[in-house]
């Protein structure tokens, strides 16, 4: 299985993709409610998160990245800690990530 599909499967199933073409057709972006629940699934198969991207109606908004946070990717306290401060400064957002799933994960 290839990264994109695991995502799709496991990670993004039943959850609302709100690109409508304002970004690259392949990044998925989602409401504040359902990237938490992302947030949820990957930190339950351990899969890294290397950078948080918010945006607001469309533009982007701001980037957080595990180094930023001196953090391994996989660590879920950084990603938690980045999420909470984007949505405590700005309601309305609409979240992307960058994400590493193992080769361990895929192959399953």
């Amino acid at each position: 299985m290839e990264q994109t599909e695991f995502l799709e499967k496991k990670i993004f199933t039943e959850l609302k993709n709100l690109n409508d073409g304002f970004n690259e057709e392949n990044i998925q972006y989602f409401s504040e409610s359902d990237f938490e629940i992302v947030l949820q699934r990957v930190e339950h198969f351990g899969i890294g998160v290397y950078k948080i991207e918010p945006w607001l109606n469309g533009e982007f908004y701001a980037v957080a990245a595990h180094e930023n946070f001196k953090k391994k990717a996989t660590d879920s306290r950084w990603y938690k800690k980045a999420f909470l401060t984007f949505k405590s400064r700005q309601s309305g957002l609409s979240y992307s990530a960058t994400y590493k799933v193992s080769n361990k994960l895929l192959a399953r």
